[in-house]
């Protein structure tokens, strides 16, 4: 069984949710099976192995489950980028836009120095909002991004294309079109 195909059957596609019509990928059951959670993780890091990355940067709460396995393999420190309220320390803020309104993520403002290279991970990547602002937190705080790392890709959605447009190496490791 191919990489690419071993990975796609390990992720559980929930249709109807969170509403009708949405199918939902699922990566607890990839993240549930060891073989294919350290398969996504190897294949993560693949690119980065040997090349010095100074952080991982996670985004809530799926990147935090493979940002901090990635960090590990590739010797690299952990930041957290969280909802708004939820980091006890000084923080930096950037508000993005939803489907339905406004939120807000933040990270410490001490996290990253200037000119560290980050690598951003999340599970997935839609319309691309989240890792946007995600992208754009970075930036401000003057990181050098060497790339964005998703398991899966709904390239549909367009997500890929602005992190593209922020100058952001976009890697994704399978992709599930039409959702």
């Amino acid at each position: 069984m191919s990489r690419y195909l071993e990975l796609t059957e390990s992720i559980r596609a929930i249709h109807d949710y969170p509403k009708p019509g949405i199918v939902f990928r699922d990566i607890t059951t990839l993240l549930g099976d060891a073989r294919s959670f350290r398969r996504a993780v190897d294949d993560l890091v693949h690119p980065y192995a040997g090349t010095k990355i100074d952080k991982i940067a996670g985004i809530e709460a799926r990147g935090f489950i493979l940002g901090g396995a990635i960090a590990h393999q590739l010797s690299a420190g952990f930041v957290p980028i969280r909802k708004k309220g939820k980091l006890p320390h000084d923080t930096v803020r950037i508000a993005y836009s939803l489907e339905y309104g406004v939120d807000e993520m933040e990270m410490h403002r001490d996290a990253v120095e200037p000119g560290q290279k980050v690598i951003l991970v999340d599970d997935l990547i839609a319309t691309g909002g989240t890792a946007e602002a995600a992208c754009k937190l970075l930036l401000q705080m003057e990181a050098e991004i060497v790339a964005a790392c998703f398991v899966i890709d709904l390239p549909d959605l367009g997500g890929r294309r602005k992190l593209e447009a922020l100058g952001v190496e976009v890697r994704t490791l399978v992709e599930f079109e039409g959702d």
